[in-house]
């Protein structure tokens, strides 16, 4: 395993699972395989709805608390409830979270950073960061924040690799991490000759090679799967090393091709979207 240090010290695996679409017991299951294969870091959300399949799956695993790195997102919808936090708690039956983050730039999300910072200071949090946030919205938050954000979450992957943003983030001491790592799965992407050729060369297949790319380009990564074969197979990106031709390689491959863009009405939804996290299993 390899970690990123954030910028209050938190020490961060480099490789976790999603739990992005998987259902309670889906996301059960695969945080437990995941964890039972040596992860250590698991993401979820208020707007995923599988929280407490996540904290059932963290118990049942029999590792200490403080072995395992817990991330979730508050959604937009909560931003202005106070005790946002503490029911996040709840559902994921712990007394603290690794990392939380604003999941969208939507609604009153200054108050939602509010609620972290306030949550950071009492213990509640260790660190906390932003998702989907542009620069000028990352910028907005670092004007007049307590606690500066640690973590990005946005999408990244070789079409889209975000090279101006991580220019910024870096210049922050923020360190990003990549959701749709391997492109939302788009064939074209995960079937360049390229990765078949190092994939050769290595013994690994071409969404390892990609993931293991992203690491050693600093991109911490949570591709999700509910195959157990899969799930093994993300972790197993630690016994080998890209040169730094073939690094340079795939940052050519860049198209700033993005397969996720919100807009204002998209924005404007989130805002009103109440997920159902009291009625989850």
């Amino acid at each position: 395993m390899e970690f990123a240090t954030l910028n209050n010290g938190v020490k961060m695996p480099m490789a976790g699972i999603g739990t992005f679409l998987l259902t309670p017991d889906e996301a059960e299951t695969s945080a437990l395989s995941a964890l039972q294969c040596g992860y250590r870091l698991i993401d979820t959300a208020n707007a995923y709805v599988n929280e407490k399949a996540v904290g059932r799956a963290m118990k049942k695993s029999g590792l200490k608390r403080e072995e395992i790195f817990l991330e979730t997102k508050l959604w937009p919808s909560f931003y202005e409830q106070a005790d946002a936090v503490e029911k996040t708690l709840e559902r994921l039956d712990t007394d603290y979270i690794d990392l939380l983050l604003i999941h969208q730039p939507a609604g009153n999300y200054m108050a939602g950073y509010r609620l972290m910072e306030k949550a950071y200071k009492e213990g509640k949090v260790k660190a906390i960061g932003l998702s989907n946030f542009t620069v000028e919205q990352i910028q907005e938050i670092l004007a007049s924040c307590e606690v500066k954000p640690a973590v990005l979450q946005t999408e990244v992957h070789p079409y889209s690799q975000e090279k101006e943003l991580k220019e910024f983030l870096d210049q922050e001491g923020i360190v990003i991490q990549a959701w749709y790592p391997l492109g939302h799965g788009d064939k074209a992407l995960i079937e360049e000759p390229l990765f078949d050729r190092l994939g050769k060369k290595y013994g690994k297949s071409n969404a390892q090679i990609i993931l293991r790319w992203h690491i050693q380009d600093g991109n911490i990564v949570i591709p999700g799967s509910k195959n157990p074969a899969h799930i093994k197979d993300n972790f197993d990106l630690f016994d080998f090393t890209l040169t730094q031709e073939e690094m340079e390689e795939i940052a050519a491959m860049d198209q700033k091709k993005r397969y996720y863009t919100s807009t204002p009405e998209m924005l404007k939804t989130y805002a009103e979207m109440v997920p159902p996290v009291d009625e989850q299993k």
